[in-house]
């Protein structure tokens, strides 16, 4: 399991100077598509040890999906007491990649609060997932039809491994040798491809670990910084994302910062992007079932995702959508900034529940990292109540 710190990053009000990075403390730009300029936004480190969080003890740093639900949950219970001038504030609930199996359990422990008549009662209006893990035996295995729609693999190669796999690729029966030789040939095709942008260059250090069938089942990359080296001359050199992102890196570690951030010390030896020594339970498979409950309630609902992005591909979410039997309320269609398709769009409702699945064009795993502005357009459209 790894744990990743972008949220911030990318839908945060500041930035960093990337272009004009040269090793040492990095300047700070404002970001022209922060997400906070529509909406106030809490960023939190999850779970515990993550970015600058820390527990008191070895043992507070064991977590799972059900205690991080609950410890979210209880978190936004002590920080809007303490900040009753939000109480009545719309509530929405937010995550990407392994967030979207989060997101509808927080949703779950918010209801249930409210129900019991816990304090404060929450204005909960909706929930938005981005590039997100809901049910793995559809999310993982939509990875290869979308490798083939992406024209990755030959019809050929397609054909044989939904037959010999009977089109099921995840978790693959070992006893199936068919199957296995035809994920095999599959793998030697992609195996070169950059999973969270297919466009962009597949680097060394960003590689996803992969199953003993060459198949990458979790969401996870694994960037460790000591193989990023910043280039003495940026021509003739190939980019890599991951190069961007050392100046989070130089920044969080600096103890000037850290002091500024009143951070405890001694709690954080050295700030890492992705945690990779965590001790996680992944305890629940599959979130669907707690829409099937969310159908029933008055909520918006906003589930994007990056066309280019095979981490998350988004022909996962649509085959879980339309399993939920939702009416589709408006057709497919494109949606436009400044004059431009940005992505295409469909909202589904069931009774009073509205879902708008977004695709956004030319976008990877996290998609507001590679088309912020879009992204912002999106999010504000939809927080307005506006047709995207």
């Amino acid at each position: 399991m790894c744990f990743c710190n972008c949220e911030v990053q990318k839908k945060g009000p500041l930035a960093f100077d990337v272009a004009d990075f040269d090793g040492s403390l990095p300047s700070i730009l404002r970001n022209p598509y922060s997400w906070t300029k529509v909406a106030s936004i809490i960023f939190i480190d999850w779970p515990v040890g993550t970015g600058f969080s820390y527990a008191n003890t070895s043992q507070g740093y064991s977590s799972s999906d059900s205690k991080s639900s609950k410890d979210n949950y209880t978190f936004l219970r002590k920080w809007l007491l303490n900040h009753p001038m939000f109480i009545k504030n719309r509530l929405y609930v937010a995550g990407e990649s392994y967030g979207g199996k989060l997101v509808p359990m927080i949703v779950m422990e918010i209801l249930r609060g409210n129900e019991a008549g816990l304090e404060p009662r929450m204005s909960f209006q909706g929930y938005i997932i981005g590039n997100g893990l809901t049910d793995p035996n559809i999310d993982y295995n939509e990875r290869i039809p979308y490798a083939h729609r992406m024209a990755l693999i030959s019809d050929e190669y397609f054909e044989l491994a939904k037959v010999s796999c009977d089109g099921k690729y995840y978790n693959p029966d070992p006893n199936n040798l068919q199957c296995l030789y035809a994920l095999q040939s599959i793998q030697e095709c992609i195996n070169q491809v950059n999973p969270p942008h297919i466009l962009e260059p597949k680097c060394k250090y960003i590689a996803p670990k992969s199953d003993e069938f060459g198949w990458a089942q979790t969401f996870q990359e694994d960037d460790s910084i000591d193989l990023l080296v910043l280039p003495a001359s940026k021509q003739d050199r190939l980019w890599c994302r991951p190069q961007n992102y050392l100046t989070s890196y130089v920044w969080a570690n600096d103890p000037t910062v850290q002091e500024a951030l009143h951070t405890r010390k001694g709690t954080i030896t050295d700030w890492t992007r992705c945690n990779h020594s965590l001790s996680y339970e992944e305890d629940v498979e599959s979130v669907l079932q707690y829409y099937k409950i969310f159908s029933k309630k008055a909520f918006e609902v906003l589930i994007y995702n990056g066309d280019h992005d095979m981490v998350a591909p988004y022909m996962g979410p649509l085959k879980w959508i339309r399993s939920l039997n939702m009416t589709v309320f408006e057709d497919w269609r494109p949606w436009n900034v400044d004059g431009q398709v940005a992505g295409y769009t469909e909202k589904y409702k069931k009774n009073e529940f509205f879902l708008t699945f977004v695709i956004v064009k030319g976008a990877g795993h996290t998609a507001a990292e590679y088309n912020p502005k879009e992204s912002l357009a999106m999010f504000h459209r939809w927080l307005s109540i506006r047709p995207l």
